[in-house]
């Protein structure tokens, strides 16, 4: 099943929420790795660092990533930001969203959040990546909310541990929080994944979908009977949200914000390094 809107999601009847995964379902990559080269012009990353991220992103979308590989992906992030700057990785973050994000996320995605909205659902993002980088891109897409690892903080720095984890079985059990929380009959709910990883997460919900699925997940999908989509055109997200809808204003409004921003931080550097 390759049609993303076989399936009717435009009427809602209890409450109920869509959750969708980030990386290779709502974006064509690692939303981590993409700001590997923002890190690195905030000082952050050593050219060596951006390079490894830079393969690690190329082999993620050439065939997604399974648990040993997000593991290793896991250990090795955390042990590169410790000691970074809290802030700075959200200046960062927040400065180059807009060119970082915006033009790689999938037009399909784009359209059935915006159908789980105009139905009356709650639409959650549930992503391994750091809540620095999915809570920006949650606000972009205008979701209601967001699921996220979460990092230990100390003296506005980082300490490379982790304090939640949003992978595999957690992810669901994140979910059940808070569907329990917000009074979500999960039976009602959706569930959007690429990843075998993501499969606790798929099974919550009474309609699960396999998007972009890896060979595990495709063959899991199979065997169970889940609807599987393709994602494949990744679109400029300015140009794709209306912009008469509330969310299109929004995210409209967060990218000119993010340009100028940029651009503020851009000339600021260049003051600096003209009175150096």
């Amino acid at each position: 099943m390759d049609d993303p809107y076989a399936e009717d999601v435009t009427t809602a009847g209890t409450r109920s929420a869509a959750f969708f995964d980030l990386d290779k379902t709502i974006i064509a990559k690692s939303s981590t790795l993409a700001f590997s080269k923002p890190f690195f012009q905030g000082g952050l990353l050593t050219r060596r660092a951006v390079l490894r991220s830079a393969y690690a992103n190329f082999m993620f979308s050439l065939q997604g990533a399974d648990h040993d590989q997000l593991e290793k992906m896991r250990a090795y992030l955390t042990q590169m930001i410790a000691g970074w700057d809290v802030a700075v990785v959200r200046q960062c973050v927040a400065e180059t969203l807009h060119t970082v994000v915006d033009p790689i996320v999938y037009a399909e995605a784009v359209e059935l959040i915006e159908q789980h909205q105009a139905a009356g659902r709650d639409v959650v993002i549930v992503s391994a990546s750091g809540s620095e980088v999915v809570e920006p891109i949650g606000e972009m897409l205008g979701v209601d909310h967001v699921i996220a690892t979460t990092l230990v903080e100390e003296d506005g720095r980082y300490t490379g541990e982790v304090a939640f984890y949003a992978y595999g079985p957690h992810k669901a059990a994140a979910m059940r929080a808070l569907a329990e929380e917000r009074g979500y009959d999960l039976a009602d709910c959706y569930a959007y994944s690429d990843s075998e990883t993501d499969v606790p997460m798929l099974q919550v919900v009474g309609h699960p979908f396999a998007v972009n699925p890896d060979k595990t997940l495709r063959k899991e999908a199979e065997e169970r009977d889940w609807p599987v989509l393709t994602f494949g055109h990744p679109v400029t997200l300015s140009s794709r949200l209306a912009l008469d809808t509330t969310t299109g204003k929004a995210a409209a409004a967060l990218l000119l914000a993010g340009g100028a921003g940029a651009a503020a931080a851009l000339l600021a550097r260049r003051r600096t390094r003209g009175a150096s």
